[in-house]
C-alpha cells in the first residue's frame, strides 16, 4: 500500500520522522519538509516505511556522492547539505543532554573525517544460486550489498576490497560466513579473519600466498597468526605501537588526534593520570610526555602493546599498564586518591559502575571520552549527581555520514 507522507524532521538516527496520526514514522534518506511516497516493509516494526520516491525535495538536499548509498547500510546521511548536517549532529549532542537534565555548554562540531576511515569490517557470505557475496551489509538487513569500492576509506586502505574478495574466495568453500576486518597500518594492512574455524594445512598455504601476493602486513584468523611479511605498526605520539592482532583503533587517525587533543587540554596540569580502559595508548602515550600514567584495559594484548610502546620510546614520563576488566573490577575511590586526573573511554555501553566509583571519588579532575551520547549522558549524570560539575561538551565526528558522535567532556570537583 502507497502513502504519502510529510517528513517533519530527521530524527537521532538519521530517518527522516513523519507524524501520522500522532505516531511517529521513520523513512530513510528523507529530510524535513519533504513530501514523499512510501510504503510498509515487510517483517519489519510497523513504524518503518520504505522510500519509494520523493514529490517535494528539501532545498537542502544535495546528490550522494556512493553509489551504493541507500543500499549499503554504511552511511545514513549522503543527501543533506554539509552545514545542516552538521548542525544536526551537534543538536544529538545538546538534545540527549537536556533529557537527561544536563547543563552545560556544547562546543561547535569537530570535522574529524580527515582522510577517511582506516579500518573496516567486511563479510562475506555466499548468497543466492551460490555466488559470493563480500561487502558491507544493507540497511536494516542482514543482507550483503557486495562492494568494489567505498568512497570514505582512507588511501592507507588501498587494496583493502581487492584482498578481502580474494581471501574470501577459497574460505567460503568451508561453509562458514566471514568477517573480515581490516586496518590500515602506517606499513601495510592488518587482516584478521573470523568465522572460519579452524583451517587444515593446505587452506593456510593457500592464504599465506594470498597475503603475500596482495602484499598484506599481517594476515591472522581469530587472532592466530597466518603470515606476517612485517609486524603493523601505528603511530601514536612520539611511540610506535606494533598492533595486536585484530585491535580497535579510533574510525580515522583524524578523530584519534582530535580526542587526544582534547584530552590533553583537559589534563594539562594533572602529574599524575589514570587512563581507563585505554586500549593500545591513545591518550596514554600522548599523556606521558609530560604526565605519570597509570593505564588499564580489559585487553592484555592491547595493554602489552602499549607497555612494550612506552618503554621502547625515549622522553616519555613512567607508564604502568595493567589488563584489568573494569566492568567487574573498577578502580576503587581509595585506588583512586593518588590520580590527579582520570581519563575513561569506554565501549558503547558505557561505565556505569566505574562512574559510581569515580562519583565517590576525590579525583579533582575526570575526563570522559564517548562514542555513545546516551550512555555518556546516564554516566555524566552519576558523576554530577556524586558532585562533579561538568565544564563542557565538545562533540567530534569522526563517523561522518552516520548518526554516531563522539564526545570528550570535562569534569571538575
Amino acid at each position: 500500500m502507497v502513502e504519502r507522507l510529510v517528513i517533519d524532521h530527521v530524527g537521532h538516527l538519521g530517518d527522516g520522522v513523519a507524524l501520522d496520526d500522532g505516531q511517529n514514522v521513520y523513512v530513510p534518506y528523507t529530510l524535513g519538509g519533504e513530501t514523499v511516497e512510501v510504503e510498509p516493509v515487510p517483517g519489519h516494526h510497523p513504524d518503518r516505511r520504505r522510500l519509494l520516491a520523493v514529490e517535494r525535495a528539501s532545498s537542502e538536499r544535495i546528490a550522494p556522492f556512493c553509489p551504493h548509498f541507500s543500499v549499503c547500510g554504511g552511511c545514513a546521511i549522503q543527501h543533506w547539505e554539509m552545514e545542516r548536517y552538521r548542525a544536526w549532529k551537534r543538536d544529538i549532542v545538546v538534545e540527549t543532554l537536556a533529557q537527561t537534565k544536563l547543563d552545560c555548554e556544547v562546543a561547535p562540531l569537530i570535522d574529524a573525517h580527515g582522510l577517511g576511515r582506516r579500518r573496516i569490517t567486511l563479510h562475506a557470505r555466499i548468497g543466492t544460486h551460490d555466488v559470493l557475496k563480500v561487502g558491507f551489509a544493507a540497511a536494516n538487513s542482514h543482507d550483503i550489498i557486495p562492494v568494489d569500492r567505498c568512497p570514505i576509506l582512507a588511501p592507507g586502505l588501498s587494496g583493502a576490497l581487492e584482498a578481502a574478495w580474494a581471501l574470501a574466495e577459497p574460505l567460503i568453500s568451508i561453509g562458514k560466513p566471514l568477517d573480515i576486518q581490516i586496518t590500515a597500518a602506517d606499513n601495510g594492512l592488518d587482516v584478521d579473519v573470523r568465522g572460519s574455524g579452524p583451517l587444515q594445512a593446505k587452506m593456510i598455504a593457500t592464504l599465506s600466498r594470498l597475503a603475500e601476493q596482495h602484499r598484506l602486513a599481517r594476515l591472522t584468523r581469530h587472532g592466530e597468526l597466518v603470515l606476517m611479511r612485517t609486524p603493523p605498526v601505528v603511530t601514536i605520539g612520539a611511540a610506535r605501537v606494533i598492533l595486536p592482532p585484530g585491535s580497535f583503533l579510533q574510525a580515522t587517525a583524524a578523530g584519534e588526534e582530535a580526542l587526544a587533543a582534547l584530552v590533553s587540554e583537559h589534563c594539562q596540569r594533572a602529574k599524575h593520570i589514570a587512563d581507563l580502559f585505554c586500549g593500545v595508548g591513545p591518550f596514554a602515550l600522548r599523556l606521558a610526555q609530560k604526565s605519570r600514567i597509570s593505564a588499564f584495559d580489559s585487553d592484555a594484548g592491547a595493554v602489552a602493546a602499549l607497555e612494550k610502546a612506552a618503554a621502547s620510546t625515549s622522553g616519555l614520563k613512567p607508564v604502568k599498564a595493567e589488563a584489568r576488566d573494569l566492568f567487574r573490577r573498577p578502580l576503587m575511590p581509595q585506588e583512586l586518591r593518588d590520580f590527579d586526573a582520570v581519563v575513561f573511554d569506554p565501549p558503547r555501553q558505557g561505565a556505569q559502575v566505574q562512574a559510581e566509583r569515580l562519583a565517590a571519588s576525590k579525583v579533582p579532575v575526570v575526563v570522559a571520552v564517548s562514542c555513545n551520547v546516551a550512555t555518556f549522558a546516564r554516566d555524566a549524570r552519576i558523576l554530577v549527581d556524586g558532585g562533579y560539575r561538568i565544564e563542557g561538551v565538545t562533540p567530534v565526528d569522526q563517523f561522518r555520514h552516520t548518526p554516531h558522535v563522539e564526545l570528550v567532556a570535562r569534569f571538575v570537583r
